[in-house]
């Protein structure tokens, strides 16, 4: 992305960012929000800690979009693990069963997308943010209890298989709001027989909003203005990402190594 000479953060600003792995939605907020001196910032639609790609922030007199912002249709790219479960239906818990996947044909994977295409029900994770009672659904899966979670009516537009190398499949899709491709990752496996969780997720665009024309995290920095004068420079702490004590990333960080090895070079 280019970025402007200056900007008015303060009139309202719509900020694309390319959210790195493992930053939280809130690490991003903060680290923009503290790096460039704004004082009244929020984001348009969470991604998980282990999901990458496009993050919208909104400044100033902008937060009122923040709502039309996030209710556009949203597309994402990443791969499909078959032959695997998790109980978060991706890597931030580990692998609770395995089932055979070798015996499934290109053909056969390929025609499972079209029943997931139109309005859907669908059930989100446990691992999740939705209320369970008033409580956070992660809270009850990280305590280990059970919750019943109600599943509500998403529309998936698009579900495209880009890649098979098994036991790994890329896709491509584009869904509405409140869409968990985690949970399609889930159903995706259950329809095939053989389960599936998710390894790699990339949101490309929300709206008309696009990755490619977006801010990485040392671009911000670059843009950090100058200290007004008089003002001492305060020692910068190490950034702590806590996404840990969310769901189990500990899991992640210790076995990410053999799991891109398992995958195709080719991945980005």
């Amino acid at each position: 992305m280019d970025i402007p000479r200056s900007f008015d953060f303060e009139a309202g600003e719509v900020l694309l960012l390319d959210k790195p792995l493992t930053w939280t939605s809130f690490d991003v907020v903060r680290k923009v929000k503290n790096t460039l001196r704004i004082k009244k910032i929020g984001h348009a639609g969470t991604l998980d800690p282990l999901a990458t790609g496009l993050l919208i922030l909104c400044t100033g007199k902008k937060t009122k979009e923040i709502d039309q912002i996030q209710a556009q249709e949203k597309e994402y790219t990443g791969t499909f693990r078959l032959g695997q479960t998790t109980p978060s239906f991706d890597l931030e818990t580990p692998v609770d069963a395995e089932l055979p996947y070798a015996h499934l044909t290109e053909e056969e994977i390929r025609a499972a997308t079209a029943q997931f295409v139109g309005q859907i029900a669908q059930t989100p994770p446990l691992f999740s943010a939705v209320k369970v009672n008033g409580e956070r659904a992660y809270e009850v899966a990280r305590r280990g209890d059970e919750a019943e979670i109600k599943s509500k009516q998403v529309t998936i537009r698009d579900f495209e298989i880009t890649r098979i190398a098994l036991p790994d499949v890329d896709f491509r899709v584009t869904c509405s709001k409140g869409t968990y491709i985690r949970s399609l990752a889930r159903d995706f496996g259950a329809a095939l027989g053989c389960g599936a969780h998710l390894t790699k997720l990339v949101r490309t665009r929300i709206g008309e909003y696009r990755v490619e024309d977006a801010l990485t995290m040392e671009a911000v920095e670059a843009m950090r203005p100058p200290r007004p004068e008089g003002e001492t420079e305060r020692p910068r702490r190490q950034r702590q990402l806590r996404p840990e004590r969310r769901a189990g990333l500990e899991y992640f960080n210790t076995n990410q190594a053999d799991s891109d090895q398992s995958q195709d070079k080719s991945e980005a």
